[in-house]
């Protein structure tokens, strides 16, 4: 038989490893596993580069994960724009009727190389870098952009002459 003493002191330390065990619970079983982020890779194969027609703007890589356009000019030179406008980060449009790239959002205006001529954006838009695969596909790095502000657009990688 427990005293009502006893009986008390039972009580508070059972509420007590309670509120501890619902306090600090969850946090521990949190703390066990691990904390992983599972993001796609930044590099990826865009095909073949007799798939791109010469004088052409790819939006075949437009949506997420990769929002990468391909541009081939006419001399066959390739280089990929990233799909993000330098103003707020949301993805532009390509208009092929008015061969520019154009903001949906605030109005912003790119030019086929990437420069912007019109609208709020304090910059052009990124080149990736771009390359060959060993099996000859057109390979694309997100991980290293260039930058024309900074004269990176003359720099390899920056575009692929094939």
């Amino acid at each position: 038989m427990l005293s009502r003493r006893q009986f008390f002191k039972f009580l508070g330390w059972g509420n007590f490893t309670a509120a501890a065990g619902l306090a600090f619970g969850p946090g521990l079983i949190r703390f066990l596993y691990p904390r992983v982020l599972f993001e796609p890779s930044l590099v990826f194969k865009a095909g073949f580069p007799s798939e791109y027609p010469p004088g052409t703007v790819s939006e075949k890589w437009k949506k997420n994960p990769y929002r990468v356009w391909i541009v081939r000019q006419e001399n066959g030179e390739f280089y990929a724009l990233l799909a993000i406008c330098t103003h707020l980060g949301c993805t532009p449009r390509w208009l092929a009727s008015e061969n520019k790239f154009k903001c949906p959002c605030h109005g912003t205006g790119f030019d086929r190389d990437g420069i912007n001529f019109e609208g709020p954006a304090p910059r052009p838009l990124e080149r990736v870098k771009i390359t060959l695969a060993a099996d000859g596909q057109l390979l694309i790095d997100k991980s290293v952009k260039f930058l024309e502000e900074r004269g990176d657009w003359g720099k390899p990688g920056s575009a692929l002459t094939v």
